[in-house]
């Protein structure tokens, strides 16, 4: 199948100069939230009752076309980890990333819509404060903050890199690995900011929730409103005492493939100081060692992979 599949973006350029905006849909397959918001965006513009004014906007509304004709995930990979062009593409994901990596290259700011498999609110992953550390070099921190803003939600997660790249390095320690599998971090945001830019990805609600499509098209058209491409008021920021925004910490590994939950957990469920969040191969408990957060717990995770992130309440985001 993957063969006779080709990638399809479609632009829209004002006459006038401003930023160069590009939103993705359906980086996996199975999230098609991101998809019917564009289309709906496109059809508006497609039909004049709304006009690029400035700058301009790139869709793509099926990013991996594999996993979108599968109705996955993925096709042969996560596109959404290593995410660099390859001169000896060894996969369907590498072919696209040969493609994707040089538009996203072509443009100053990125929205990438997805949605996940859990019931919970919608939320934005953002990137690093500014800095010129060797792990994620930023310079846009203000700008791609008030973007998050404005979209529409009020919860926001930071340090995807920076705590993955903890983890990395305390597994590989001095290994030769180390760089390779650091990469293996990179996704379309973190890509996008590598190129000068900066990116938000946008989790627009559980995958059949049939109000997640609304999320991504309010963000979009946000979005839009926010750079100036579109003649709207400005969309007004969530107010900060209305936000909840946390700081990923940690991340903790499976040691042996036996270690277990002691109960299922959820992105964004709570855990206090002491309480067991589940027991290693040799009935040693796993205990919180403060009131976190507990994101992306994965019970089929393998041995020496990462099993759960814990994130705590950010006031100063």
């Amino acid at each position: 199948m993957s063969s006779t599949l080709h990638f399809r973006s479609i632009n829209y350029t004002s006459q006038n100069a401003g930023p160069r905006l590009i939103v993705t849909g359906a980086v996996h397959g199975n999230e098609t939230a991101g998809t019917k918001g564009i289309e709906r965006v496109m059809a508006q513009l497609d039909s004049g009752e709304l006009a690029i004014v400035n700058g301009s906007v790139t869709f793509v509304p099926v990013t991996n076309p594999l996993a979108y004709a599968k109705g996955e995930r993925a096709g042969e990979r996560n596109l959404n980890r290593n995410l660099f062009p390859k001169d000896a593409p060894e996969d369907f994901e590498d072919r696209i990333a040969n493609w994707l990596c040089p538009l996203l290259a072509a443009h100053d700011v990125l929205l990438d819509l997805h949605s996940f498999n859990a019931q919970s609110e919608p939320f934005v992953m953002v990137g690093p404060r500014n800095n010129d550390g060797p792990l994620e070099p930023f310079r846009h921190e203000q700008a791609e903050r008030s973007l998050a803003r404005v979209l529409g939600v009020k919860r926001f997660v930071d340090g995807w890199l920076r705590t993955y790249g903890a983890g990395v390095q305390r597994r590989l320690r001095g290994d030769s690995q180390l760089e390779t599998v650091l990469r293996y971090g990179v996704g379309t945001t973190e890509f996008m900011r590598t190129t000068g830019g900066y990116a938000l990805t946008l989790e627009c609600g559980q995958h059949a929730d049939p109000l997640a499509p609304d999320v991504a098209y309010r963000a979009i058209m946000n979005t839009l409103a926010h750079l100036g491409l579109i003649d709207a008021p400005a969309p007004q920021p969530v107010p900060r005492e209305d936000m909840e925004a946390l700081s990923m910490a940690e991340v903790h590994d499976k040691a042996d493939a036996a270690d277990t939950f002691s109960r299922q957990w959820s992105s964004f469920d709570r855990v206090a100081q002491g309480e067991e969040i589940g027991r290693r191969a040799d009935g040693t408990p796993v205990l919180a060692e403060q009131d976190s957060i507990i994101l992306f717990p994965d019970s089929a995770a393998k041995a020496n992979n990462e099993w759960y992130y814990l994130a705590r309440v950010n006031p100063d985001f």
